[in-house]
């Protein structure tokens, strides 16, 4: 018998109620009310979110946020920025204890992304996961150059061709792990750039050549068009078959809801939350 998990697909939703979303279920897995769960989630507006421990003064240009009416949120994940606008977002709530889940946060990083590996390959695409080969590449990943999440892969990320297509990040709270992350569809190279905050306008350039060798998007490596849909489709059979569960369709129930909304109102639309650091 393969276990159960519950399987939610929000569509597009506000960044407060994404993240506020994604910390109700683990607090909701971690008192036993709910089995371990895969979300998918889009944005509404595009989003720019930010790693916990981000500073948003320092690295984000936030009036180039409100020019370009852009959501803004804090993730409860570590981290670098990302902007979330032609993506899947995908999040796994599930126990630290859950049977042969490894307890070291880079081994459990790889079983989780198994999922994302297979999907990958469902669309068609050359996909592997990144392991940091040389001592420049795992010193990069402890002193990130950039506050831009796209400028490197970190241990097993999934990479095509060289390059990084999903960008995730975790936390561990009250014995939960969560682990969220970005499939990205398309990347407006251009638009990301110009909510940051470089050092000089020779640093953005700089940052402006290298991104498209790091980082890629789903439709610049294929020749036909691949849908949200599709992604959502390649990617629940792939969590299926790499973690060997069965996704059930689940729909909160109001008291649960209420409990999503106390949460967004309380944290995640708060500037305490958003600009604490």
């Amino acid at each position: 018998m393969k276990a159960k998990w519950y399987f939610i697909n929000s569509g597009p939703c506000s960044p407060s109620y994404n993240m506020a979303l994604d910390e109700a279920l683990l607090d909701l897995h971690s008192q036993g009310e709910i089995p371990p769960v895969i979300r998918f989630y889009e944005w509404n507006p595009a989003t720019l979110s930010i790693g916990y421990f981000q500073s948003a003064e320092k690295d984000i240009n936030l009036e180039v946020l409100r020019e370009q009416k852009l959501g803004f949120v804090r993730r409860p994940t570590g981290g670098r920025a990302v902007l979330h606008e032609s993506e899947l977002t995908y999040s796994i709530i599930v126990t630290e204890q859950y049977p042969e889940m490894p307890a070291s946060v880079t081994e459990a990083y790889r079983v989780l992304s198994e999922g994302l590996l297979l999907g990958f390959q469902k669309l068609g695409l050359d996909a592997y996961f990144s392991i940091p080969d040389t001592e420049e590449k795992q010193a990069d990943l402890k002193k990130p150059k950039s506050a831009v999440c796209f400028d490197a892969p970190s241990w097993y990320e999934l990479v095509v061709e060289g390059k990084k297509v999903a960008g995730s990040a975790q936390t561990r709270q009250k014995g939960v792990i969560l682990q969220h992350g970005a499939i990205l569809l398309d990347l407006d190279e251009e638009k990301l750039l110009s909510v940051f905050k470089f050092s000089s306008p020779e640093a953005k350039e700089k940052m402006r050549q290298k991104l498209p060798e790091k980082a890629v998007a789903i439709n610049r490596l294929t020749d036909k068009e691949i849908t949200i849909s599709q992604c959502i489709k390649a990617f629940r059979e792939g969590f299926e078959e790499a973690l060997e569960i069965e996704l059930v369709p689940y729909q909160l129930t109001e008291e649960q809801l209420q409990y999503v909304k106390m949460l967004e109102e309380t944290k995640y639309l708060s500037d305490e939350w958003n600009f604490k650091k």
